[in-house]
């Protein structure tokens, strides 16, 4: 692993009474080790797991749209407030990785447009992205071509809800190559999701979000388990108490 420690700098924060610092598990938090290769974050919508992962990214020096360090957007400024708070410590320091962030990856799949139009070299822009433009890719295809074609060696890799675009074929398919890329080259992960297929990764470090504070827990113990168990092994009745009138 290379990024080993996060920390909240709360000598510098004023108040904590509007967002981020408001949500439960960030006004709780203190500092968070990692002792895994892969780390997933759990919990509900609004939980604050998105926004750590954001903050975090940011603060490696990635875009708050995603893509690697060395990608610029120069219209779309890193606006996440929680980074300016937070101390990373690495050993060793890696400057290879990635920042998938789901909901704005249109605006890295067009920013990867543009430098196609504007390179005047004959460099192949979209060589990493398996050779063709995302946009003329499915959604869940041009995830693939980016885990396929862009994550090599070792590096850290932030996904924040790749399961977005992906069937649960494609979602096992992602477990392979975090499998392949984390054991045999060292890198890192770090992925917020609501996926139950993606949290089923073997000795995962999985962390909640739903609590007070951000504590460890189970695979068999999550909420993402256990709800699609119990609607997998009772749909009938479940949907029937669901859509009973009161």
């Amino acid at each position: 692993m290379s990024l080993k420690k996060v920390t909240l700098l709360k000598e510098k924060i004023e108040s904590y009474a509007e967002y981020p610092f408001n949500i439960p598990v960030i006004k709780n938090f203190k500092d968070l080790e990692f002792k895994n290769n892969v780390t997933f974050f759990v919990g509900e919508n609004g939980s604050g797991k998105s926004t750590l992962l954001e903050s975090i990214a940011v603060s490696c020096g990635f875009n708050i749209s995603g893509g690697g360090k060395d990608n610029f957007y120069p219209d779309i400024t890193d606006d996440t407030i929680l980074s300016l708070y937070l101390g990373l410590s690495w050993l060793p320091k890696v400057t290879k990785g990635f920042f998938l962030r789901a909901e704005s990856f249109y605006n890295f799949a067009t920013y990867l447009d543009k430098l196609k139009d504007e390179d005047e070299s004959g460099a192949d822009v979209y060589k990493p992205y398996g050779g063709i433009s995302l946009h003329k890719q499915s959604h869940g295809e041009s995830f693939l071509s980016l885990f396929n074609n862009r994550f090599k060696g070792r590096a850290l890799y932030l996904l924040d809800e790749p399961e977005a675009a992906l069937s649960p074929a494609r979602q096992l398919g992602l477990l392979k190559i975090i499998h392949d890329l984390s054991t045999k080259n060292n890198a890192q992960f770090i992925i917020a999701t609501h996926s139950p297929i993606l949290l089923g990764y073997p000795e995962a470090t999985i962390l909640n979000f739903d609590g007070e504070e951000i504590e460890g827990i189970k695979y068999e113990e999550t909420d993402h388990y256990n709800i699609t168990k119990y609607f997998l092994e009772n749909r009938k009745g479940m949907l029937n108490q669901l859509f009973r009138d009161d």
